[in-house]
């Protein structure tokens, strides 16, 4: 019995292999989104309920199905910004004590898993430990240092890599002739690179606020490189972070007040924490996004100043970047680079934001003085 996954060949090998020797009880897929996760979860699950099932080719494809009509398999995906606490409990840590329907397995795939709650993860830590013969359980995280070490060490863990450029760009036409974002083919080609493998940032990149940040980017790595005052560039970026933010404590805030009237205990002081805690989190992605941007800017100059423009990231861009080498020392450009991965690591240590980007300002101008 083997499984097919598109364009990760070592994930089929392994998963063709659990299959042949018999599923583990819990694994972990982790990597980029969009590296083919949820599909390999899909056609791992219907291998495994086909193989204990009187008519394996019906079982096979009815778990194959989205959303899956099949009883014994449980899908969960988070509502809103996390996992609702109490549906964790009851669609996947009870129910993995009641027998499967039909045939003789239950596979239940919580998606997103690093968006469950410590209270949840920690609730799963029995159903891991010591599961019913008849489950399997498959998390999936594209952030798998968020998940508790006790619900990492107790799964087989499967590593997806980054999709090659040239699939998520495949990934993106299509999504473009289905009415995606109205973007030119070089639009698409950088996307795609600037995304590193995942297709879901690459889709982010092409949506208006991506536009907009990739331009804020942009014009921070400009102004550094005119000698003019960047502080307006850097600004405009870290107020779309907060607003990116704002709308994920909302929406955090909304899932828990949910909870709570649903039942579950839950107090004034939990909610606006947690919630501000969910807010922080996603500024911080989002900044980290805009600054990992003006590197890759910055990382492109140093290319095209070199002779190597066909390395370059922003492909769509090349004109712009080859005007702003003019008289540019790719030593220079590369420094840059170092800087600017610099101030993501410090943000990574909770340093003041603003006090980050204004140093940086001040670091890339000396840099390119």
């Amino acid at each position: 019995m083997s499984v097919t996954i598109e364009h990760q060949p070592r994930v089929q090998v392994a998963l063709s292999a659990a299959l042949s020797a018999g599923p583990s009880h819990a694994y972990l897929f982790k990597g980029p989104r969009g590296s083919g996760k949820r599909a390999a979860a899909r056609a791992f699950a219907a291998e495994i309920l086909a193989s204990a099932a009187e008519d394996a080719e019906d079982a096979r494809r009815r778990a194959l199905l989205d959303p899956s009509p099949h009883p014994d398999l449980v899908w969960l995906a988070p509502k809103g910004a996390q996992h609702l606490v109490e549906e964790v409990r009851e669609r996947v840590i009870r129910a993995a004590a009641y027998r499967p329907y039909e045939g003789g397995k239950r596979v239940f795939v919580v998606e997103a898993a690093e968006a469950m709650r410590d209270e949840s993860q920690n609730a799963l830590l029995k159903t891991l430990e010591e599961p019913p013969g008849f489950v399997h359980l498959i998390l999936l995280s594209s952030e798998p240092a968020a998940l508790l070490e006790t619900i990492a060490s107790r799964c087989q863990q499967v590593e997806f890599a980054p999709l090659p450029a040239e699939a998520v760009e495949a990934m993106l036409r299509d999504g473009v002739a289905s009415g995606g974002a109205d973007v030119g083919a070089e639009g698409i080609a950088a996307a795609a690179r600037l995304a590193a493998g995942d297709v879901e940032l690459a889709r982010q990149l092409l949506s208006e606020p991506g536009r907009k940040l990739r331009g804020e980017a942009e014009g921070l790595a400009a102004a550094v490189l005119a000698e003019e005052d960047a502080e307006p560039s850097w600004r405009a970026m870290l107020k779309s972070a907060e607003a990116a933010g704002e709308e994920a404590e909302a929406a955090a805030r909304e899932v828990l007040e949910a909870e709570k009237e649903a039942g579950l205990k839950r107090s004034a002081r939990d909610i606006s924490d947690a919630a501000k805690r969910a807010g922080r989190r996603r500024r911080t992605e989002l900044l980290d996004l805009g600054l990992r941007l003006a590197g890759t800017w910055f990382r492109d100059l140093a290319a095209v100043a070199a002779g190597a423009a066909d390395v370059a990231h922003n492909r769509d861009r090349l004109d712009r970047l080859r005007s702003q080498t003019e008289r540019l020392d790719p030593a220079a450009a590369r420094r840059a680079v170092e800087l600017v991965a610099d101030t993501r690591r410090r943000l990574d240590l909770n340093v003041s934001e603003e006090l980050a980007l204004e140093a940086l300002s001040f670091r890339l101008a000396g840099a390119m003085s």
